[in-house]
């Protein structure tokens, strides 16, 4: 969230740059509650000095009826205090309720407006392919490969779940091999992290837990949620924490499943392993120096694209539009790859997405640093970026590299765990 007296001070600012985010959090009403706050606290601070000094006189009263007056007098400052201290917690409440809908300020170059606003920076190596074939989606060639069982998944767990099988097992645990040794190359560590968290590390990170409107699963009975992505655990593993500022850039890949209730979506954009409600992904995550953030940000994004480059898969690179970005984001890129199998003759679709938090986050999970020969903390800027989600990066890869007598050629990175160079459909030999 935002530094409240910030918020209070530039209440027009913050208000631009909630309609500019689609935001209906009312700014103003915060300011009210906030000076109303503060007017508040100094009186019960008042009213206890002078309890205090009425408590500290009654032992030198001159007789009974003095320090009968001097203890009613105490129980009727502490009487107002309560009554005071009462309306404070009601209006800390409700201003507290407001600031933590109020979305994360915008980077000064992101494109102002909503989704269709986003404006295309750059494209990948790979040029989109022209195929001489008419091309398949990716269920049909899955289907014929032999990589996943929606049918299954849906028997045990409803529409929009599935099992990967034979071949199809093996591209995931390759996926994950890959991306986990470019970025431990660069210089991640690699986590595995839990299928749940705290409610309150969901909200420290920006993420709703419970209500209408909410995108995670909850546990019935319990202060527990099965986390949406690694952003979500990797943020919080360090909730609390205070780092020397000689400790950061702290850089970390965590894998995990993903759940999500992907409530409201219908379309063909549901077809297949688009949007599901359980995938696998690799997470990056970054805590740094305020100074650090942008540069590490550039380098997460670099990160993707060479993930990418090296699956071969043609992609365009998407500043993202302020009314798109969601509360903690800064400034977001997305990562769009070429899907052919989409649509009337191909769609890009997101795969990846990087996104500068500031010190959103942090205020919220209280992860600070001590600036190196300063006093005191300040908080740490936190950034995240999916280096693979795995569905999705199946559909790319089937989708480009499908050749026209029904294969799909696996992507040069991938074939020394996959022990093939082809996937090919059951009975026509060796898929993988």
């Amino acid at each position: 969230m935002l530094d409240r007296r910030f918020v209070a001070d530039n209440v027009d600012l913050v208000a631009a740059n909630c309609r500019d985010r689609g935001s209906a959090a009312d700014v103003p009403r915060f300011a009210e509650l906030d000076r109303l706050r503060r007017q508040l606290q100094a009186d019960v601070d008042r009213l206890n000095q002078e309890a205090g000094q009425v408590s500290r006189s009654i032992g030198k009263a001159a007789d009974a009826a003095a320090r009968d007056h001097l203890k009613a007098e105490g129980r009727r400052l502490r009487e107002e205090v309560g009554a005071i201290e009462t309306r404070l917690a009601a209006i800390t409440a409700e201003g507290d309720e407001i600031l933590r809908a109020i979305p994360n300020l915008t980077h000064p170059a992101a494109p102002r407006g909503a989704e269709d606003a986003a404006v295309e920076i750059r494209r990948g190596r790979t040029p989109i392919n022209s195929f001489g074939f008419p091309p398949l989606d990716h269920v049909e060639l899955g289907g014929r490969l032999g990589l996943f069982d929606f049918d299954a998944g849906a028997k045990v767990a409803g529409h929009g779940f599935y099992f990967l099988t034979g071949p199809g097992v093996f591209l995931e645990l390759a996926l994950q091999k890959y991306a986990l040794d470019l970025l431990v190359g660069a210089g991640f560590t690699p986590m595995t992290t839990p299928d749940l968290a705290r409610d309150s590390i969901l909200e420290g990170t920006g993420f709703m837990p419970r209500g209408p409107e909410t995108q995670i699963y909850s546990i019935t009975g319990s202060d527990l949620s099965l986390v949406a992505t690694a952003e979500i655990t990797l943020g919080g593993a360090m909730h609390e924490r205070i780092f020397e500022a000689a400790d950061l850039p702290l850089l970390m890949a965590g894998t995990s499943h993903c759940f999500r209730t992907e409530a409201g979506a219908h379309g063909r954009a549901t077809r297949g392993l688009y949007r599901v409600h359980q995938f696998t992904k690799v997470e990056m995550f970054a805590f740094t120096l305020p100074e650090q953030s942008e540069a590490i940000h550039q380098r997460l994004l670099d990160l993707e694209c060479e993930l990418f480059d090296g699956l071969g898969i043609p992609y365009r690179v998407i500043d993202t539009a302020s009314g798109d970005l969601g509360g903690p984001a800064y400034r977001k890129f997305d990562l769009e790859a070429w899907m052919p199998g989409r649509g009337d003759g191909g769609e890009w679709g997101e795969v990846t997405s990087t996104s500068n938090c500031t010190d959103y986050q942090s205020r919220r999970l209280a992860i600070r640093y001590r600036p190196a020969g300063g006093k005191g903390t300040a908080f740490v800027h936190t950034l995240n970026g999916t280096a693979i989600a795995i569905s999705r990066a199946i559909i790319a890869i089937l989708e480009n590299h499908q050749q026209a007598d029904g294969s799909v050629r696996v992507p040069e990175p991938l074939v020394r765990w996959m022990g093939s160079d082809r996937l090919t459909p059951p009975g026509a030999g060796k898929s993988f």
